[in-house]
């Protein structure tokens, strides 16, 4: 299913097939929580930004509008009318982040919903359950993100229990794949490393859960109150330890300079709802730096946000436009700003792939990677 084309230091050019299309890699996956990209993007404005796979949340779905509905619907894919790859994460962050009074057992984690304050328990199984309904093309395992800084004790019997939980995975999407009206048969499991920035622990797990044989691996854990630093050091003494035929996936990370650090590193797949979330908030990126469109010196600028960009926004719409529709509060701000971080992202992705295709990625990598996150 994947596909190594090429390597230029620890950096890797590659492809992964799904049912629902191939993916070319290093990618950034768009961040659809609730199959809706925040700001107000279709699935046709995915197309048209350069989008190759979407990632919606397992969590989010199972709690509206169901997962039994989106199953009812046809599976994902249909019901957001997107017909390229999806990942869906296992809800497990989610759960740790966002719910209130959970309590973590061996068979599951039982916490309230942040919706309606509802009782719901969500284990292994139950994820995987979830994930089948929705018919994603790649399913992530369940797994306890741990908080940085965290005990070493505790993050020891937290990996250990997420490798059980991993092998309770594979078993039970085996058996939904396996029903005759599974919604994606060709849906497969990921397994995620944790172990904080324990680098012995780290290792030790990844040992371990490449034992199961899984179509790809994600890092999860990482940017979570750790250094920048920290989590590169993480990625660089684990890279070694990753199976080098699976697609390596650092979940949850990042900016543009993270992003160019990490496949200078050896990962492959990227989310992250930062350029969305940025862009609402004005704050969009170009092939200079980071710029606050809300800034007054833009108020009569008649150049695109970036010269640069090819974008839907940028072949039309000037700077001092984007800026009267934020400080008019209109929606289209909040649309045209996403779309067109999106388009950077993933063009960004795309000129990673160019680089490594013609073996110049070191270059573009240290032309780039101080460049990109300075704000402007």
């Amino acid at each position: 299913m994947f596909k190594l084309i090429k390597v230029e230091g620890r950096a890797r050019r590659g492809e992964y097939t799904t049912p629902h299309g191939v993916i070319q890699t290093p990618v950034f996956m768009n961040v659809g929580t609730q199959a809706a990209i925040k700001g107000g993007l279709s699935a046709e404005d995915l197309r048209r930004v350069g989008c190759q796979i979407e990632l919606s949340n397992t969590y989010h779905l199972h709690v509206r509008p169901t997962d039994a509905l989106v199953r009812e619907m046809g599976g994902l894919h249909r019901f957001m009318q997107w017909d390229g790859p999806i990942l869906t994460d296992s809800g497990g962050f989610q759960i740790f982040s966002l719910a209130s009074l959970r309590k973590i057992r061996e068979e599951g984690v039982y916490f309230n919903s942040h919706v309606d304050g509802r009782h719901i328990f969500m284990g292994p199984e139950e994820s995987m359950r979830i994930q089948a309904n929705l018919g994603s093309d790649i399913a992530m395992a369940f797994d306890e993100c741990v908080g940085i800084p965290a005990e070493r004790s505790y993050v020891a019997a937290s990996c250990e229990r997420t490798a059980r939980w991993l092998q309770r995975c594979k078993d039970a999407l085996y058996r939904y794949t396996a029903e005759e009206d599974a919604v994606n048969p060709g849906q497969v499991l990921w397994g995620i490393n944790q172990g904080a920035v324990y680098h012995d622990l780290r290792i030790d797990h990844m040992k371990k859960i490449a034992e199961l044989d899984l179509p790809g691996y994600a890092i999860g854990g990482l940017a979570v109150g750790e250094s920048t630093q920290e989590m590169y050091d993480t990625i660089q003494a684990l890279e070694p330890y990753m199976p080098a035929d699976r697609p390596r996936y650092l979940m949850g990370v990042g900016t543009p300079c993270n992003i160019l650090e990490s496949v200078h590193r050896g990962v492959d797949f990227f989310d992250c709802v930062m350029p969305a979330r940025n862009g609402r908030h004005g704050h969009l990126y170009t092939w200079q730096g980071v710029i606050n469109i809300k800034n007054e010196k833009y108020t009569r600028d008649e150049s695109p946000i970036d010269p640069e960009c090819r974008c839907p926004v940028c072949r039309r719409y000037s700077r001092a436009y984007l800026r009267h529709l934020f400080k008019a509060e209109e929606i289209l701000a909040l649309r045209f700003s996403v779309m067109h971080n999106l388009y950077f992202y993933n063009s960004l992705m795309e000129k990673i792939r160019t680089a490594l295709d013609e073996g110049d990625y070191e270059s573009f990598y240290r032309r780039n990677v101080e460049k990109l996150d300075r704000r402007i």
